[in-house]
């Protein structure tokens, strides 16, 4: 059976808390101690993809095709297990599992209320796979005292309670500010964020407090005393120059000391943190930079590409170098020549994204990329304005353009070298979508596997003919006008195992120029980075080398 980690967040701020509860999966782990993270989000979308980045920044695929947290991809990435649909959930969700449940009568009549029934229905979220690992962390999205995140709050509370003594406890983030006039640190918030808790019955265990400034003593004497917790308790959050030095940092703290002790886990097996010790050497000690332009349209949040910016550092780490990456505004090159915005880059990389804004912007940048035989890396719709932009430029297609940009005019004005995905094959068994579907939960989302052809760039790249890729798209390059782009040399080097849709295009006579319909940097991890982020950032080395 699981001990479960509530892991909440204050009422001046929550920032931190994924990366803290990443951390610490991190450091139970290098105990010899399985574990699974969680998530439990308080808005009432049903799941992340159907909100903007603007709002929640990225989505976060996993294989079993769930759109979620952002937060689930800093699980990933510093535990390397794959996170799962039931890792997960948000206020819409269960309410939309309850309102299903009383329309099909299996309350009996009852009036539905938030207690229990909506509890009841975090709670049997939470027990999902209780045997499955030592220790299952819950982090609850938001900060103590929001309305939305208060069923989540009761929940928490009343499964700590159904459970044995001593198999949950309660971890809380807050923040320790800073007054610079007076020279001093606040431990009040952290006072009255604590009282926030406990007045809904859940007295926190641990207190994790975020400081730009060492703690002294005197302080943290204070607040363990007034929140009721143990001085070694107390732990200090300070600010770091990279997410990656957070399991070390949050070791030499105590964190995961504090975790044991909460669960009486003595003698408790010493950590091997080798494989953090190796990932902040190669962060710091690196032997050249290079410069990566990401050419995107929702660079005003950085969080929009959380994963692909992270598996470009893994890429850096991989060959020993800094990357620095510099956000360029897609819809710029509408009326500019990107010239001047991308001459002095090593590599040029084309993320993914919906609509056709910034689009033209995006199939300018491959051109130039194309061009100027800078290493390109396009990711899902970046692939698609490769293959647009080689079909206008090069196969002489003048009017190509994606079924997506027409859908959205409501009038034809491409030719649909991209269309409308309406069927593919998931397992054994055949999906079929229409355009006029809700758009929730309406794309090809998940692992899928694809096949390489031999001989070719990702093939030598990747080591193998068969690989296994994350998707989130609606829209596909259209296999009939394989023939003609690949007689002018885009060279169709992945596709689905039935042949029917095209994975990757790279271009033959090109030194780096690859396009990907997957997202390969949701598999990307800071000890095990994606083979085509390590061996773009390996060819922008080259470039570097000839600028």
């Amino acid at each position: 059976m699981a001990r479960y980690i509530f892991i909440t967040g204050g009422v001046v701020s929550s920032l931190g808390k994924g990366l803290a509860s990443a951390a610490l999966g991190a450091l139970l782990q290098a105990r010899g101690f399985s574990v699974r993270l969680r998530k439990l989000d308080p808005y009432l979308n049903v799941d992340p993809g159907t909100m903007s980045p603007f709002e929640h920044g990225e989505v976060f695929v996993t294989d079993d095709g769930a759109e979620t947290d952002l937060d689930l991809g800093h699980y990933e990435r510093f535990t390397g297990v794959p996170a799962r649909y039931t890792d997960s959930v948000s206020s819409g969700r269960i309410y939309s599992n309850v309102l299903e449940r009383e329309r099909r009568g299996d309350y009996l009549g009852k009036t539905i209320q938030v207690v229990p029934h909506v509890t009841n229905e975090i709670k049997d979220f939470l027990a999902i796979g209780d045997d499955e690992v030592d220790f299952m962390l819950c982090e609850i999205g938001g900060t103590v005292g929001d309305i939305e995140g208060l069923p989540f709050f009761e929940a928490i509370r009343q499964f700590s309670h159904d459970k044995p003594r001593g198999q949950c406890i309660f971890m809380h983030l807050t923040l320790l500010p800073y007054l610079a006039a007076s020279g001093e640190l606040k431990t009040k918030p952290t006072q009255h964020s604590v009282k926030e808790l406990q007045s809904i019955g859940i007295a926190p265990d641990i207190l994790v407090c975020r400081s730009e400034h060492p703690i002294p003593e005197k302080e943290r004497e204070k607040i363990a005393l007034f929140c009721n917790v143990r001085k070694e308790s107390v732990v200090a959050a300070y600010d770091l120059k990279s997410i990656y030095e957070a399991p070390l940092a949050y070791h030499r703290e105590g964190l995961d000391q504090a975790v044991l002790d909460a669960f009486d886990i003595s003698p408790a097996p010493k950590p091997d943190l080798t494989v953090w010790k190796d990932v902040a050497d190669r962060i710091h000690n690196f032997d050249g930079e290079v410069n990566v332009a990401i050419v995107g349209k929702y660079v005003q949040l950085e969080d929009a590409y959380k994963s692909i910016k992270e598996a470009l550092t893994h890429g850096g780490m991989a060959n020993r170098v800094k990357v620095n990456v510099q956000w360029v505004d897609a819809e710029v090159f509408d009326t500019e020549d990107p010239a001047p915005h991308l001459e002095g880059f090593h590599a040029i990389l084309v993320p993914g994204g919906f609509g056709e804004r910034g689009t033209e912007g995006k199939i300018k940048a491959a051109e130039f990329a194309r061009t100027r035989k800078i290493p390109y890396l396009g990711i899902c719709l970046g692939m698609q304005m490769a293959v647009i932009e080689a079909a206008r430029n090069v196969a002489g297609l003048p009017d190509a353009g994606s079924e997506e940009f027409d859908h959205e005019a409501g009038k034809k004005r491409f030719e649909p070298v991209v269309y409308h995905l309406k069927e593919w094959v998931q397992g054994n068994e055949k999906v079929q979508r229409k355009v006029s579907d809700d758009k929730g939960g309406t794309m090809r989302l998940g692992a899928y596997d694809a096949t390489l052809s031999k001989g070719s760039k990702v093939a030598d790249i990747y080591g193998s003919l068969s690989i296994e890729e994350r998707h989130r798209h609606r829209y596909e390059v259209d296999t009939k006008y394989r023939e003609k782009l690949e007689e002018v040399g885009l060279r169709f080097s992945g596709m689905s195992p039935d042949g029917r849709l095209p994975e990757i295009v790279e271009w033959a006579d090109h030194p780096w120029f690859i396009g990907v319909q997957f997202h390969p940097e949701l598999k990307s991890k800071p000890f095990a980075p994606h083979p085509l982020f390590a061996d773009f950032v390996r060819a922008a080395i080259e470039t570097s080398r000839l600028v």
